[in-house]
């Protein structure tokens, strides 16, 4: 049985775009959270926990986008003439909040609350169309002869609609499990509070979603509740209910790194749970890896340079986020 490189690709884009996820999503819940915290001290606090690593968390989007270019070259045509437009909101998003946090604290006193709205809304945007276009895509994309079929608003529909909320709760409770594990004081008393609202809001969408999804599409009905596969998924919704437990338990007394363990493992089960309903189709309903793949030339020649510059990317990464660990005060950090 030789080697399948499509299936090695699908892992290695399915890890790329699960780091940044979870690298990314904190950093953007940060923003989403500042409606919440007026104090300009705490903000200044909040935007310098993630100051010397939030540039870097993007190297996974790029990954991810390259990766399915040359491996899957009809997924990265089809599925982004599909979500054009999201794509493209959701990038202006990321610009206007990288904009907003260098000249944030570059600018006067006056104008920063200027700023401030710039990256709470560069924040909600980029999240909420990133869910948007998670959900157009498990929605499904029509392709006719190998090409996108639909039209360009196929995406404004209750269902990618609800998933972009969904994605901002869940960046939401990133960024303040965060800030409880990187922050002291009143501003992580603040976040416990926050946290707790926010991992009830977080299920209510998990539940709808894991409802909503096998009643509108017949496949993933099939994948979930017929045997034996229910029984070898069942551990998803235990583990989901345990860590949820768990989450919240660990708010208790005086938190740290816990609560955002157990938001990372619920995102992880979230992230699993897409896969295994999608699983292999890489352009729902009806396109699969094998259908989508590049020749195997190209796949190998491309795997070759993935394989040598992970690493490295794993390395400096995980080098920042040691270097740059432990409680963040005020008055120290990025100016």
């Amino acid at each position: 049985m030789g080697i399948d490189l499509s299936v090695i690709w699908m892992v290695l884009i399915f890890f790329g775009v699960m780091m940044y996820v979870v690298m990314d999503g904190f950093d953007l819940g940060i923003g989403i959270l500042f409606p919440f915290v007026p104090a300009e001290h705490d903000r200044d606090v909040m935007m310098n926990t993630v100051a010397p690593v939030w540039d870097g968390n993007e190297t996974w989007l790029v990954l991810g986008g390259a990766a399915l270019m040359a491996a899957f070259p009809l997924v990265y045509s089809v599925v982004l003439s599909a979500l054009y437009l999201p794509l493209v909101f959701m990038l202006l998003g990321l610009i206007l909040r990288g904009v907003a946090f260098e000249f944030r604290f570059k600018s006067h006193d006056h104008e920063r609350h200027l700023w401030d709205k710039a990256f709470i809304l560069g924040s909600l945007s980029a999240s909420f169309f990133q869910g948007v276009a998670l959900g157009a895509y498990i929605q499904g994309i029509p392709v006719v002869d190998r090409a996108f079929a639909g039209g360009p608003f196929d995406w404004v529909a209750p269902f990618p609609l609800f998933t972009g909320l969904g994605v901002v709760v869940a960046y939401a409770l990133l960024g303040s499990t965060w800030l409880i594990l990187k922050t002291e004081g009143s501003l992580q008393a603040a976040m416990i509070r926050v946290t707790r609202p926010l991992l009830w809001v977080l299920l209510g969408f998990i539940v709808a979603v894991s409802v909503w999804t096998p009643l509108s599409q017949e496949s993933i009905a099939r994948r979930w509740f017929t045997l034996p596969n229910t029984i070898f998924f069942s551990p998803v919704p235990l583990l989901v209910a345990f860590f949820s437990l768990r989450l919240w338990r660990s708010l208790q007394g005086e938190p740290h790194a816990a609560p955002f363990l157990y938001v990372l493992g619920l995102v992880f089960l979230g992230y699993t749970g897409l896969g295994i309903s999608l699983w292999p189709m890489v352009i729902p309903p009806d396109v699969t890896l094998w259908d989508a793949a590049a020749p195997l030339q190209s796949q190998g020649f491309a795997l070759v340079g993935a394989l040598g510059i992970i690493p490295f990317i794993l390395m400096y990464t995980a080098w920042s986020y040691y270097v740059f660990r432990g409680k963040v005060r005020a008055g120290e950090g990025y100016h």
